[in-house]
């Protein structure tokens, strides 16, 4: 400890620090992930189920987002703990593997971590919790398959799929229209689906929003929206049997490879020189009216002479269009991208049985919709609110209904929600544990006991009594001997998931156990945190 003084003479005290700072290790550190990967944890927890709530977010630039979805909260908060990071990535996981389901897999995990807390405090080893956790594991998923029940469905019979993809709306902003919402999800995916391949493409699915109108107003729309309009004003808005021409070169005069300069000395040189730029135009325009185009998209610009030109041929024209969409518009409507204008043939335009303009009151927004397309793979969901937060929260909202559907077209095995698969894996894992004579069989009943968060949770959001609705339905379970039975959320009366008709995906069901588990055992090996470049 020293003694200096400053400018005016008075004393302050430096303490200088005696030894180097100590990394935690070991024990104490994983318990220190654990505690950072439950406060995650305990901040979806209100968020899950039908009666969630939701949280605002808040970002440097004063944008509001308002949502439940666990992906977008996670993805919105900026955590600086790196355990933290961890249970962020498994939200993404979740969300891009299933769509469905994020908030679940961050409460179960943070569940599993609080488990293992405890029995690192009664002195188990974390490899021999970690062991445990897979036995467990392993039981309730097949536990779970033994359950399940099939969903079949058909193109004609499609209400089952939507009946499922309810349930995943059910505890989103859309909840007032969650049937519209669902039929729309339902129709989206079975128009890309090959039911024979048990595939779906959701790139061939658009989700466009434009903040405006009321959330019934959201439609499907057989084709593509282009967030753009026609070029001029007085050219035409809707066009019948349109044959595109999709154009990835600029409607104008080519410019010189290298730098030159143009003197022009006389009006005669200069009427020269405009009538050749008129007649560069002219053959342009006589190209693509030759293949039999009546509509030409182009992913560059082209200025005024063109445009005029371009109106007073009957040539109704739609420039800078990004080229994602100008390919996408190729895949709907059947054609095929033109480089340069000397390319340009009757083969290569696309079809659409319509193309129109539509605007919105007294704003100059303008999106062009092509429809009818031969390939009618291609399908757009055209989103509308009030304001842009609940146009972006529809869009989250209907993503996860899609993704809900993609999987049962996979795979159309479902278990029941409101916590009833949870609770019949609890029960099945917490017998399986009195058969495992090794030190495991205290982790495997941690694992049961973890499961039990999930209903806990829901009985907490939707105002009941946790433990007593809990201790209820596991008594039900076993004198019933009915694994459907699950919290009523929504107070219809009966805790019969299959009655209520609450749907959920076995697949997404399984991989959020197995993605939970895999990142708990990730936390509870890693006892050191090593930045690198920091002083050892």
């Amino acid at each position: 400890m020293n003694v200096a003084f400053d400018e005016f003479g008075r004393p302050f005290i430096i303490i200088r620090e005696q030894k180097a700072k100590e990394r935690v290790k070991g024990i104490e550190a994983i318990k220190q992930h654990i505690l950072a990967a439950r406060a995650v944890s305990n901040i979806m927890r209100t968020s899950l189920g039908p009666k969630g709530m939701d949280k605002m977010l808040i970002s440097p630039d004063g944008d509001l987002t308002v949502t439940n979805d666990g992906a977008t909260i996670l993805d919105n908060m900026h955590v600086d703990n790196q355990i933290a990071k961890l249970m962020v990535q498994l939200s993404k996981s979740q969300d891009e593997e299933i769509g469905d389901g994020t908030t679940g897999v961050v409460v179960l995990a943070g569940s599993l971590l609080e488990q293992a807390g405890s029995l690192i405090d009664k002195g188990l080893h974390p490899t021999r919790i970690s062991e445990g956790f897979d036995q467990a594991c392993k039981i309730a998923i097949d536990h779970l398959k033994t359950v399940c029940d099939s969903l079949e469905f058909s193109r004609e019979n499609l209400d089952p799929l939507i009946t499922t993809a309810m349930t995943s709306l059910g505890s989103k902003i859309v909840n007032r229209y969650h049937r519209k919402m669902a039929e729309i999800s339902v129709k989206a995916v079975m128009n890309v689906a090959d039911l024979d391949r048990k595939d779906v493409n959701l790139e061939l699915i658009k989700l466009e929003g434009k903040e405006g109108g009321r959330l019934e107003d959201t439609e499907l729309i057989n084709g593509i929206i282009v967030d753009k309009g026609f070029s001029h004003p007085q050219m035409q808005t809707e066009i019948k049997d349109a044959k595109l021409c999709i154009l990835s070169c600029p409607f104008e005069p080519p410019k010189t490879k290298t730098k030159g300069t143009l003197q022009v000395t006389s009006a005669e040189a200069f009427s020269k020189l405009a009538e050749v730029e008129m007649n560069y135009f002219t053959n342009m325009v006589n190209k693509v009216k030759e293949t039999g185009a009546n509509l030409v998209i182009c992913q560059w610009g082209f200025d005024d002479e063109a445009n005029h030109l371009l109106l007073q041929n009957k040539l109704p024209a739609v420039r800078w269009v990004g080229g994602l969409e100008l390919e996408k518009i190729a895949i709907a409507t059947g054609g095929r991208i033109v480089p340069r204008f000397e390319e340009v043939s009757a083969a290569k335009l696309g079809k659409a049985g319509k193309v129109r303009e539509i605007g919105f009151g007294t704003t100059k927004d303008r999106y062009l919709l092509i429809e009818e397309c031969p390939n009618t793979k291609a399908v757009t969901i055209f989103v509308r609110g009030g304001n842009k937060m609940l146009v972006e929260e529809a869009k989250r909202s209907i993503h996860d209904a899609i993704c809900v559907t993609r999987n049962l077209v996979r795979d159309n095995r479902i278990i029941y929600g409101g916590g009833s698969a949870e609770i019949t894996m609890s029960l099945a894992v917490s017998q399986a544990a009195d058969k495992i004579a090794s030190v495991e069989q205290y982790a495997v009943r941690a694992f049961a006991d973890a499961l039990d968060a999930i209903p806990i949770a829901l009985a907490e959001n939707s105002g009941l009594a946790p433990i007593e609705t809990l201790a209820a339905l596991k008594a039900a379970h076993i004198s019933e001997k009915n694994p459907h039975l699950g919290v009523d959320c929504v107070g219809s009366g009966t805790n019969d998931m299959k009655r209520q008709r609450v749907f959920d995906p076995l697949v997404g069901k399984i991989q959020q156990i197995l993605l939970a588990n895999q990142v708990v055992k990730m936390i509870l090996k890693i006892d050191d945190v090593i930045r690198m470049g920091d002083d050892q």
